[in-house]
């Protein structure tokens, strides 16, 4: 009997371990979180773990390197596409191939792959570009940007892709740096309010759920909080460089907004190029680890910029041991390498073994990965379909994104006298003229990150309207459009213009190529605003990434109007100027007299703007 006994329950031990073999506990969506993380991380060899830190470009993506290396994440960088003006199919079959070959490893561990998708999916042909954060900052309207997200969400996902590295909640304090339309507001308030672009981007998280990393299912995606943390400070606006500031200024100002990431589940969070104190942020193991992983009790993981880590070291990559070392150390888990893949992972491999960096460390880095990977479902749908392709560039998105434009626009100036407006504008009339270098150039219009890394030049990058279509759309049909992009003062003084809408501005850039010291509109902006403003009565449109200077010509504009980077929906602009919606928008940023008096923000001992913080003028609806 008790010999029968003992080879049942040696029956029953076999069969619950083959139970066991056959179906992991990690591939199990009914076991809980914790239970499927400890299961996978226990079968994995270092190697693997090692490869769940990895991101690389898809450029070097092949199906060998992903089995070869175990590779734990892949991106597009700007602009990376896998065809010029790839459909959403093209997008998505690209991204299959790389998971099927994650998939294929013995463990079958799924990639996760990012993009920048910073104003709408601007990377993709066709995708509905948002305005710039620039201009959202002037809504002050969190539901708006939730909207946002959420359009966003679908429109990544029709390409097959997971994650965005997404929002920028930088804080910035200068506009001579060239990513300050990547930033909300001067004002933390306003930063903090727009995190409720991360429930649109990922889903409204559950109540108990508070602070831990969260998607809601394939609508949605992860996003990353960036750039952690005080990018928007630096000394003199200059890109990657150090923030000079004291700890209380640092947690008042540039911190906030993290706290409300955190708490509304976003999955990433990803490290500034710049330094704090002259220490590089994604060596900051006080700040990285310290506060935002212990203190703030954040549960997703952490990412390195691009080339991050190299950049701890100047010049870059001059002592990448060290640069592994102090990065890994730091708290930083996912490395956006993006090329050299086997370098750092022979560099981290070195460093393991010679326990300069203990499995701790690992652990905690693959943990945290793991946590987003299941969180949002890629181990049950790892391969994306065509379900949402009909969502990229749809009319609802684009209906939204020419609601943000007209809310985005701030009225700085509406007639020589305050009794006689210029604005709204009479749609019916004998001939108007419009001109300059931004009325007719998508690209100008969407800035930098727009389809490329840098943006570019002309109406040939993706599908949209511009301001002078939006003009002709507009206008009753009798009314003559008349275009020149540089008049000169003969032509208009000849030409019997009613009046005039010049629009204006700063070309593309994107990051340290749109850092500047001078802060001008482009040539020939300034003439061109001469010739017809001398002449004609005008409203002048700045398309521009920032507030620029003005001051030269305000007395010769009768009614001036800042779009910032509005993106492909140039409808809105002409919403606003024909008097089909008021004018709303409050600025968001101290518009500056002269550069002479950066950095002025909002509060200074010394402000003496040429338009404040929270100014704009209103007008009324007319449907006339």
């Amino acid at each position: 009997m008790i010999k029968s006994l003992c080879l049942l329950l040696l029956f029953c031990t076999l069969a619950s371990a083959a139970a066991d073999e056959g179906a992991p506990k990690y591939k199990d969506p009914k076991q809980p979180l914790g239970a499927r993380i400890r299961d996978l991380m226990n079968r994995m060899t270092l190697q693997e773990k090692i490869g769940q830190m990895v991101q690389i470009e898809r450029s070097v993506a092949t199906p060998d390197v992903m089995k070869n290396y175990f590779i734990g994440s892949v991106l597009s960088g700007g602009g990376s596409v896998p065809a010029p003006k790839a459909t959403p199919e093209a997008w998505v079959n690209m991204v299959n191939e790389i998971q099927k070959a994650a998939l294929s490893t013995r463990l079958g561990i799924p990639m996760i792959y990012g993009i920048d998708a910073v104003h709408g999916h601007n990377n993709v042909y066709g995708a509905t570009i948002f305005p710039h954060n620039v201009g959202l900052g002037v809504t002050r309207d969190p539901k708006l940007l939730k909207r946002i997200g959420e359009a966003t969400a679908l429109e990544v996902r029709a390409t097959g892709i997971p994650y965005a590295f997404a929002p920028c909640i930088a804080v910035c304090r200068d506009p001579r740096w060239g990513r300050c339309y990547e930033s909300y507001s001067e004002d933390y308030r306003i930063v903090q309010e727009m995190t409720e672009i991360i429930p649109g981007l990922q889903g409204d998280l559950p109540t108990e759920r508070r602070g831990v990393p969260f998607v809601g299912g394939k609508s949605k995606v992860a996003a990353c909080a960036k750039h952690f943390v005080g990018d928007g400070g630096t000394v003199g606006g200059i890109d990657e460089n150090n923030t000079v500031i004291d700890s209380n200024g640092l947690f008042a100002i540039h911190m906030p907004g993290y706290y409300n990431a955190v708490n509304k589940g976003v999955a990433t969070v990803m490290v500034s190029y710049s330094a704090l104190n002259g220490l590089r942020m994604h060596a900051h193991k006080e700040l990285v680890t310290g506060f935002l992983k212990d203190k703030l009790k954040f549960r997703g993981f952490v990412i390195s910029d691009w080339q991050g880590i190299d950049r701890i070291t100047s010049p870059p990559h001059s002592n990448y041991s060290y640069s592994v070392y102090e990065g890994i150390s730091a708290g930083i888990d996912m490395i956006m390498v993006p090329y050299n893949y086997t370098e750092f992972i022979d560099e981290i491999n070195s460093q393991i073994n010679k326990n300069l960096i203990p499995m701790t460390r690992i652990d905690d880095a693959v943990k945290r990965i793991l946590r987003v990977k299941f969180t949002m479902g890629l181990f049950e749908e790892p391969l994306a379909d065509l379900s949402f392709a009909n969502q990229l560039g749809s009319k609802e998105h684009r209906e939204l994104a020419r609601e943000a434009v007209r809310k985005s626009l701030v009225l700085l100036k509406n007639g020589k006298k305050d009794d006689q407006p210029l604005l709204p504008l009479p749609k019916k009339t004998g001939k108007i003229l419009v001109a300059g270098t931004h009325a007719d150039n998508l690209g100008y219009q969407c800035g930098g990150w727009t389809i490329t890394w840098q943006g570019l030049n002309g109406n040939d990058l993706t599908i949209g309207t511009t301001i002078l279509a939006a003009v002709k759309n507009t206008v009753a049909p009798t009314t003559q459009v008349v275009y020149n992009q540089n008049p000169d003062a003969d032509f208009v003084k000849s030409g019997s213009f009613d009046y005039a809408i010049v629009v204006v501005g700063e070309p593309p850039y994107a990051e340290m190529y749109g850092d500047s010291t001078n802060l001008t509109i482009s040539e020939p902006g300034p003439s061109t605003i001469g010739n017809v403003c001398g002449t004609v009565k005008c409203v002048v449109v700045v398309v521009s990434g920032r507030p620029v200077v003005m001051e030269p010509y305000v007395s010769t504009i009768d009614a001036l109007v800042a779009a910032w980077l509005p993106g492909t929906e140039g409808q809105g602009v002409a919403d606003a100027l024909f008097g089909d919606y008021g004018f709303t928008g409050k600025l968001a940023r101290t518009w500056f007299k002269s550069v002479n008096q950066l950095p002025m923000n909002v509060g200074d001992q010394h402000y003496d703007p040429l338009y404040p913080f929270g100014f704009g003028l209103t007008t009324q609806p007319s449907k006339l």
